[in-house]
């Protein structure tokens, strides 16, 4: 459902410094096999936990783009890759949507890049920071931007979609059976006050659920807010994009690994995958999704929902 960088194998302190941990970083390491002198595409870097761990591996002379829609992201990962710069890596970081990756490369002379990364969760410095309005675990504004240059937050969808339009959303997006009870529900308390607070949602689709909501194994209220934060980001079109656009996005034999971390998610990927396989322009690395093992659930269980899958483009397209 989202991502949680945090490594399993760095110490403490480390955490604690980048706040961070890449999931599944030996099997993307493996399916990727960075050498020197590749070109390293991160479509989502995020706090550059696998960046980091691919520089160390193409330079000196190899090349990355960073890409990642917050900001704070990016200065972050800006100043964790100083390293890599002085180890003969360039590094290009951008605040943008992976949606425009193919525009990014053509305005860099890019023609294609031998390695790919799409990383699709999100990092626990956004999920635990309140104030973005991500998670119920604290209360806070409702938001859900990634990009807070944006204008649409989920505050706004909350209180002025019809009610329809509101339960096919959290259907549609959050595969959540009880969708129109809480889009009912939603109405009726925003008719009293506009809902404006993280806390205040959950609280409402905590009494559609009532006491039987304690017997399920999440928190009532998790798919609500995952259908929320994909319609204000509009996830799920950006990713189809990518994944229309990775054939001109890599060279000839270059290598795409894309991290999901819900089923609507890795369900795109499949179905792009295959297509690609079929039509003989990739190959699959992946005949079944990677995933984490009960060690790395242990350490980060965050982890225990993502799935990695990967393919080749074909050395020739026969184009």
């Amino acid at each position: 459902m989202f991502r949680d960088d945090h490594d399993s194998q760095a110490p403490a302190r480390q955490q604690s410094d980048v706040g961070h941990q890449p999931v599944l970083l030996d099997a993307v390491l493996d399916l990727l096999r960075p050498r020197p002198g590749m070109v390293y595409l991160d479509c989502t870097v995020g706090r550059a936990g696998h960046a980091a761990a691919v520089a160390e591996r193409i330079g000196p002379g190899g090349r990355i783009i960073g890409l990642d829609r917050d900001a704070q992201n990016v200065a972050f990962a800006g100043q964790r890759l100083t390293a890599a710069q002085g180890q003969g890596t360039a590094v290009d970081l951008v605040h943008a949507n992976f949606a425009t990756a193919r525009q990014i490369l053509a305005e860099r002379g890019i023609d294609g890049v031998d390695l790919l990364l799409a990383d699709l969760g999100f990092a626990s410095t956004q999920m635990d920071d309140p104030t973005r309005g991500f998670s119920f675990s604290a209360d806070g504004p409702l938001d859900m931007r990634m990009d807070r240059s944006e204008s649409i937050t989920a505050a706004e969808l909350i209180n002025e979609l019809s009610q329809d339009t509101l339960a096919d959303l959290i259907y549609q997006y959050g595969e959540e059976r009880m969708s129109r009870r809480i889009a009912r529900k939603i109405i009726e308390q925003r008719h009293q006050a506009p809902i404006t607070s993280t806390g205040q949602l959950a609280q409402i689709v905590c009494q559609v659920y009532g006491p039987r909501g304690r017997r399920y194994r999440i928190h009532p209220a998790t798919r609500t807010f995952m259908a929320l934060r994909i319609a204000v980001n509009h996830e799920l079109e950006s990713l189809e994009r990518l994944l229309e656009d990775l054939p001109d996005l890599l060279q000839p034999g270059g290598v795409a690994a894309v991290i999901s971390f819900h089923s609507l998610e890795d369900r795109l990927v499949k179905r792009a995958f295959a297509e690609l396989r079929r039509s003989g322009r990739a190959e699959l690395l992946t005949r079944r999704p990677v995933t984490a093992d009960d060690e790395q659930c242990r350490a980060n269980p965050r982890s225990r929902s993502a799935k990695l899958r990967a393919i080749r483009l074909a050395a020739t397209t026969g184009d």
